[in-house]
């Protein structure tokens, strides 16, 4: 923790008078909160022996946000000070009219912390950040003669965070995160594939500057590359896929979490819209959000407007049973709010956003859900992809996949694409595998312009007829 902590109430503003504004500008509103902010970030990249990137950057500022029924306005400064804290008040206030609302009730208090206060940024030396990432160059290039591109970038973040509730609570939380990516490029009679892994979370920089850490990071860069190396074509049509457990859980994110946020089933612009209740989902599939597991990327104490984080659960043994809520959208929809309320910075507003996405072990053996498969794909690493949240329809690439062929894996394929929509592909859930975990550490999601730290995870998954897309003739 640095000696300059983050306190704007003790250097920038009159709590009493802060308070006062607040509560004036969101008199007769429904709801509102004064979001104080200071982060800092630092970002190193090692690119072919050099150190080709080294930046910090840091920034302050605040969002006031006045709430009445479904209108809100917001307004943000980098200057925290009484009179841009009044400026903005003029301009919030707007949202509230001629009023005639109540305050929604305060948010429960919570006392749960979830991650270190360590500061990533300054808990190591810069020089020993420089130093393991040309370590990390040596080794790749040491591992195997084929290697001939390393690049590795080291990140660290802190985010300080107050919030002034109407109520008179201010709360606080000490945000930090950390990830370290590795990539490897070999080459062999010409042609050349690459392999990445990245690994991180709300932790001390010092787990991922260990040794033991980097090199098996190192290693699964390279181990991805040379399977890259070996694959063929992938084939083209509908087939059963199996998806990985871990980090394709992004798949579940994106296809099917952001359908169950508050906001899109409100508007009825979901594909989920109206289901509550209903059987969305093949029996023994169960979706959690949860935002409560110790140092994970996701995590975060309480949200952006002050709730608790808490394990939400959104679909049980297939039945649609919650959404993702901030306070907002909750009262609107007269259920209670579940700690979803996120912000990229307080430069946005809130809005419901996922935290850590899940999908929990079934029954199943890893190798007893790839022997379901007789003539299919099984997809354990993906990049990108791209969503339509009105119907969930998605395509994901796959970077690391293979053909299965009567239950047996035969051999790896490049340029599959995976083609469906989420509410389909989760009625066709044939085999859950007992080996659920979450991804390394990576996962970041965008949605309105907004981008948020998230975590991800799944068992191993068998999913019958999804579309395949390859370039095999």
């Amino acid at each position: 923790m640095t000696s300059d902590s983050f306190r704007p109430f003790e250097t920038n503003l009159d709590p009493d008078a802060a308070l006062q504004l607040l509560r004036d500008t969101v008199s007769g509103g429904n709801d509102g909160e004064l979001f104080l902010e200071r982060k800092r970030s630092e970002m190193l990249v090692f690119d072919d022996g050099n150190l080709k990137n080294a930046s910090f950057d840091a920034g302050e500022g605040f969002g006031l946000r006045a709430i009445h029924r479904e209108t809100a306005a917001y307004a943000h400064s980098s200057e925290i000070s009484q009179a841009s804290l009044a400026r903005a008040a003029e301009t919030a206030r707007m949202a509230i009219g001629a009023g005639g609302g109540s305050l929604a009730d305060a948010p429960a208090k919570t006392n749960q912390r979830l991650y270190t206060d360590a500061d990533p940024i300054t808990d190591a030396p810069f020089t020993i950040k420089v130093e393991t990432l040309k370590e990390i160059d040596d080794f790749a290039r040491a591992l195997d003669s084929r290697v001939v591109q390393v690049s590795a970038s080291l990140g660290a973040s802190l985010q300080e965070v107050e919030i002034l509730r109407p109520e008179g609570d201010i709360l606080r939380d000490v945000r930090p995160m950390t990830v370290l990516f590795v990539t490897v490029t070999v080459e062999k009679d010409g042609r050349r594939e690459a392999g990445s892994h990245g690994s991180g979370g709300r932790s001390e920089i010092g787990l991922l500057l260990d040794a033991a850490h980097w090199k098996s990071a190192t290693r699964e860069a390279l181990r991805i590359a040379l399977v890259n190396l070996e694959a063929q074509d992938a084939p083209a049509g509908i087939m059963d896929v199996a998806l990985g457990n871990g980090w394709p859980g992004i798949l579940l994110h994106e296809a099917i979490g952001h359908g169950l946020e508050g906001d899109f089933n409100r508007k009825e612009t979901s594909a989920f819209a109206g289901l509550m209740g209903k059987q969305v989902a093949a029996k023994g599939v169960t979706v959690v959000d949860d935002g409560t597991i110790p140092d994970r990327r996701g995590s975060i104490s309480f949200d952006d407007e002050g709730t608790p984080s808490q394990r939400n659960v959104l679909i049980e043994d297939g039945i649609l049973v919650g959404y993702m809520q901030d306070r907002q959208n909750a009262r609107l929809m007269d259920v209670p709010a579940t700690g979803n309320g996120r912000r990229q910075s307080y430069a946005h507003a809130p809005m419901p956003r996922m935290t850590n996405t899940i999908m929990e072990s079934g029954e199943a053996t890893p190798e007893d859900v790839i022997k379901e498969i007789k003539d299919g794909i099984y997809a354990v690493n993906f990049s990108g992809g791209q969503v339509d949240i009105t119907n969930g329809k998605f395509v994901f690439s796959c970077t690391e996949a293979y053909k299965v062929e009567n239950g047996k894996v035969t051999h790896p394929v490049k340029g599959a694409t995976l083609i469906g929509d989420g509410p389909s592909a989760l009625k066709q859930v044939r085999a859950i595998g007992n080996d659920s975990a979450m991804d390394p550490g990576i996962g970041s999601c965008g949605k309105a312009g907004q981008t948020v730290p998230v975590g991800v995870g799944q068992p191993t998954l068998l999913i019958g007829g999804l579309t395949v897309g390859g370039s095999a003739s």
